[in-house]
């Protein structure tokens, strides 16, 4: 009896054991590898409207990544844009406000001074990591190009990771009423409300 018993237990943690790796596998149909091909995110700045961004994982995996996590976890939901130069950049993703903060979690620079390959060019409406000088010290701010000069400026030195498809001109808009500063007081900075993760 003791020997069926036991016989018994054995062969219900083995079925135990294949469900489990049953219901991971089911987990593939889910669009779980975000290190390739290209991922789409809505942006909705509050007052503004919604800016629509293409991120290509093939040429920065690991900032697509990185970005996409942030975004899905509510990361960037009330952050504010805190530096705005008209012939530049408009930067934000600090949740601090000054252009100190970050997330905690530091990743590797993708572009070509930091040995990466990433044929994105800073053109007007790119999306690309801000870092410090360190080349692998990006976290979650991001700026966009908001003119076509910068590419010679930061190509090769900033991990260019996606597009803006739709929504230029909420940019532009937001711009025109927002005072250039490389840190805008907290009042004044235009807030994203939230990204959404679309595919």
């Amino acid at each position: 009896m003791k020997k069926f018993i036991c016989s018994l237990l054995c062969l219900l943690m083995i079925c135990v054991g294949f469900t489990a790796c049953g219901n991971n596998d089911t987990n593939t149909d889910k669009p779980s590898d975000i290190t390739s091909g290209l991922h789409h995110v809505e942006m909705v700045i509050k007052d503004y409207g919604t800016v629509k961004l293409e991120l290509n994982a093939d040429e920065a995996p690991i900032t697509v990544e990185n970005f996409l996590s942030l975004a899905e976890s509510g990361f960037y939901d009330g952050i504010g844009f805190h530096r705005l130069d008209k012939s530049f950049v408009l930067q934000g993703g600090d949740p601090d406000g000054d252009g100190y903060g970050g997330s905690d979690k530091p990743i590797k620079g993708e572009f070509a001074a930091n040995g990466v390959q990433n044929d994105i060019k800073h053109k007007r409406g790119v999306i690309s990591m801000a870092r410090t000088p360190e080349y692998d010290s990006g976290t979650s701010q991001f700026f966009i190009c908001l003119n076509d000069m910068t590419a010679g400026i930061l190509d090769g030195q900033y991990a260019a990771f996606g597009y803006v498809t739709d929504g230029m001109d909420v940019i532009d808009d937001l711009c025109a009423n927002t005072p250039e500063s490389d840190c805008l007081p907290r009042s004044e900075q235009p807030i994203i409300e939230t990204i959404k993760v679309i595919d």
